[in-house]
């Protein structure tokens, strides 16, 4: 193994859009390769047939380059030597292999149909024992195990439906280890014969598996925890195959759970918990329900990943932020947790806000400036961008700004009204009333000489400064709250903030006269 070159691949079905929990499996697939200098694979497992869904795999696609976290080969990246990367079109290659374990005894078939199956179930079932198909049940069932050599070729000859089943040993101990969780050990009386190959000459997940991990040459396996059940079967086959000498690493990642840790985070907790599980927005192309991604929420694909790499691993210090080459530097398998990781919605935007504070005013000018186009807001450069870097301080997500700095392109229609019911009054409107009059003499019309004037004006009218000060905002903005006061004053100008003082009065004297 030593000698190996890192390959690790990504092998999702496309059976719907990619959880969250699949696009940190990819990720930790592509830090784990660029670290070790490796390669890192798309493959598409889709053996079965009856679960494709439409456009589930171009979703894959377009998500992981979303992220960032591209395939060096793979299905929409680029044919390598290992090519196709579709299971579907690998079809040919996997009946040899089905072939070989019958030949060396170690699978069989089995033509059992789904009711002798379901009585076979239930008569178990009724008497307290197992109803999987095993080293115990088989022996009572049709298979080549049972039936005599003649009649299982007639069978065969006669296009009589089967399925190939591996023969699991009856009583044996499975070892596998695990890169995050130590020795697992399975007892084979735990285990049934599963199946492995179809008479539609398909083979099932397992038998696909195990021969595309070979045939490409990957050198560690990291997927879910979901699949560590399966694990010891992959080892058993890697053995009867004798493939034992080449059989990758293994690796099962920590359950993503919901936020309150109670169970593991679903495709069907998205939107009704109030967050994405999807990086992007999906339209099922049956039900048509919309749901709802990472992307269209206006979350940065950076910060989406830094999040997702945090979610059941640590770094070695407290750092939170980092780069994707900085993840690579710091990330190994060492450092994975065994128990499952809780997913934190309101942590997920702080990764989004820190992000957008990373981001130079001129760069998130340039991500505003189609919508502010859409809108027909007339400004120059050089004042969007001082206004970005007012309104960024208060912002998460760049989707924000205009809800919360609208009023730097256009006068505000409607004022906070808890903040006039509480504030609006004849001293107060004395006070706006007498600092307009003191805006309109000033001559130096900075955040510093605006604050200085308006305490002085404050003083003047034997009114606090704190009493006034949010009135006075609203006055401006329409809105309670917002970035620092007077740099905002300064930022509007005077013939602007003196217009909408005098806006404000005019239309707040009607209202409450």
């Amino acid at each position: 193994m030593e000698n190996r070159r890192v390959r690790v691949r990504f092998a999702p079905s496309p059976t719907g859009p990619l959880h969250i929990g699949g696009v940190r499996t990819a990720l930790y697939n592509y830090l784990f390769a660029k670290k070790q200098g490796g390669d890192f694979l798309l493959r598409i497992e889709d053996t079965d047939q009856d679960r494709f869904v439409p456009g589930a795999e171009a979703y894959i696609i377009e998500a992981l380059k979303w992220c960032g976290i591209c395939p060096v080969e793979g299905v929409g990246f680029g044919d390598g030597p290992h090519a196709p990367y579709r299971q579907s079109e690998r079809k040919p290659m996997y009946r040899a292999y089905a072939e070989q374990l019958l030949k060396s005894g170690n699978a069989y078939y089995a033509f059992d149909t789904k009711d002798e199956l379901e009585e076979m179930r239930k008569r178990m079932e009724a008497g307290g024992g197992t109803s999987a198909y095993n080293a115990i049940t088989r022996q009572s069932m049709k298979n080549s195990l049972t039936l005599p050599e003649d009649e299982v070729k007639q069978r065969l000859e006669s296009g009589q439906a089967y399925v190939v089943r591996i023969k699991i040993p009856r009583n044996e101990e499975v070892r596998v280890q695990d890169l995050i969780r130590g020795w697992v050990v399975v007892h084979s009386s735990q285990m049934d014969d599963k199946v492995l190959f179809k008479s539609d000459g398909m083979p099932t997940y397992h038998l696909a598996n195990i021969v595309d991990d070979y045939t490409m040459q990957i050198t560690h396996v990291i997927r879910g925890e979901e699949w560590l059940p399966s694990a010891p079967l992959h080892v058993l086959l890697y053995r009867y195959l004798g493939w034992e000498s080449v059989m990758p690493q293994f690796a099962h990642l920590p359950l993503l759970l919901k936020p309150d840790g109670n169970g593991k985070l679903s495709k069907r907790d998205g939107d009704r918990l109030g967050f994405p599980v999807f990086p992007l927005e999906w339209r099922d192309p049956v039900t048509k329900e919309v749901s709802s991604g990472y992307r269209e929420r206006g979350y940065f694909p950076d910060a989406f990943v830094n999040m997702l790499a945090l979610l059941g691993w640590h770094s070695s210090g407290n750092q939170e932020l980092f780069t994707l080459e900085e993840l690579v530097s710091e990330f190994s398998l060492e450092r994975v947790s065994k128990a499952g990781a809780k997913f934190d919605p309101e942590k997920t935007k702080w990764f989004n806000q820190q992000y957008l504070r990373k981001r130079t005013d001129e760069e998130l000018t340039e991500l505003w400036i189609p919508e502010l186009n859409a809108k027909g807001v007339k400004a120059e450069r050089g004042y969007i961008v001082k206004a970005v870097r007012l309104i960024k301080e208060k912002g998460n997500f760049l989707n924000e700004f205009w809800s919360l700095g609208s009023y730097f392109f256009e006068r505000p229609e409607k004022y906070d009204p808890e903040v006039i019911k509480k504030r609006w009054n004849d001293s107060s409107m004395g006070f706006i009333k007498e600092l307009k009059e003191a805006f309109e003499k000033l001559e130096v019309f900075t955040a510093l000489e605006t604050e200085s004037l308006f305490k002085a004006t404050a003083e003047k009218t034997g009114i606090g400064a704190g009493q006034v000060m949010q009135l006075f905002r609203v006055c401006i903005s329409g809105l309670a709250g917002g970035p620092a006061l007077f740099e905002m004053v300064e930022l509007l100008g005077k013939q602007e903030v003196v217009g909408r003082l005098e806006m404000a009065l005019n239309q707040l004297e009607r209202k409450h006269s």
